[in-house]
């Protein structure tokens, strides 16, 4: 007449629900933290690249004027501008797949640019700015 009642059941009763509230919270974050991480990475990597944008822009800017000058007076300009010209070059146009053993280190890449955007409007007594737009 009864189904046979199984005690064990009721033993584990509250890690069966623990273990359903889990993995349901889980597929839930999975799916919220693909799509915050990709919003997060959209706008971290639109102001890098627009803080590139700027050193570049800077750099060409600085390469054309010294261009027209004594090439003896601004050896060194002409070379660090070139230089930050290069590195910029370096950076990935696209995004590398994890197992890519040959992507840059692209915190190191950004440290060597500021530094040499740092290098060149020191030799041209120029202020550096850092920032690309006063937000």
């Amino acid at each position: 007449m009864v189904d046979a009642f199984d005690i064990e059941s009721l033993v584990h009763v509250e890690q069966t629900f623990y273990d359903a509230g889990f993995a349901d919270g889980h597929a839930h974050g999975r799916i919220h933290g693909l799509i915050e991480g990709r919003a997060l990475g959209r706008e971290k990597g639109f102001e890098i690249w627009e803080e590139l944008g700027f050193y570049e822009g800077a750099a060409r800017l600085w390469a054309a004027v010294l261009a027209r000058q004594d090439p003896s007076a601004c050896v060194r300009a002409a070379h660090h501008a070139t230089q930050l010209l290069a590195l910029i070059a370096r950076v990935p146009r696209a995004n590398p797949s994890p197992t890519d053993d040959a992507a840059p280190d692209l915190s190191a890449l950004l440290r060597q640019i500021r530094s040499r955007y740092k290098t060149l409007c020191a030799v041209l007594g120029v202020r550096a700015s850092l920032r690309a737009a006063d937000a």
